[in-house]
């Protein structure tokens, strides 16, 4: 099996961040396939989740940076996605982020991830700015980004997309 050595892994108190595995196929699907998903792309069928998949482990490849698996310390079971995004099309990077589970929403544990994120950015990938693009009828979201000194940037370029996102932008911590 080939995997994506050099991928780094960030770890805060409670979660480790690390490249995407096979293994994180079946939790990866079951979240793009439900209605939770529906601000991040979905609900989608089966193969275009593990197309998505496939698509956030390349992006390792061609960009040098990407999105994490998040898993807590005690498992390695994956939880969520966060990390790093520039595809085709973006304005700009983007620090990006996926919770699988609603139940894991009000611990605290996006936000962690988030700022280790933003961090990552700055002190490690050397980036000037970063933001996310968010859909505007994603409160949570726009709460987190908020959460962690995101500040709207409504002049911001926009990305190529076919749906509409409010732009929040990170400073440096």
């Amino acid at each position: 099996m080939i995997t994506l050595s050099g991928t780094p892994t960030l770890t805060t108190d409670r979660l480790r961040l690390r490249g995407f595995q096979p293994s994180d196929a079946e939790a990866f699907v079951a979240y793009f396939q439900s209605d939770r998903a529906a601000f991040t792309g979905g609900p989608m069928t089966a193969k275009a989740a593990w197309r998505h998949l496939a698509t956030n482990m390349g992006h390792w490849a061609l960009r040098g940076f990407g999105m994490f698996a998040a898993t807590r310390h005690d498992s390695d079971d994956i939880i969520g996605m966060f990390g790093h995004w520039f595809p085709h099309g973006w304005a700009e990077r983007e620090v990006g982020y996926v919770l699988f589970n609603a139940a894991d929403e009000g611990r605290g544990i996006a936000s962690e991830a988030v700022r280790a994120c933003i961090t990552h950015a700055y002190d490690t990938l050397g980036w000037d700015t970063a933001v996310s693009y968010i859909d505007p009828n994603n409160a949570a979201s726009i709460a987190l980004a908020e959460r962690v000194g995101g500040i709207r940037d409504d002049a911001a370029p926009k990305p190529d997309t076919t749906y509409p996102v409010v732009i929040y932008r990170h400073p440096h911590p």
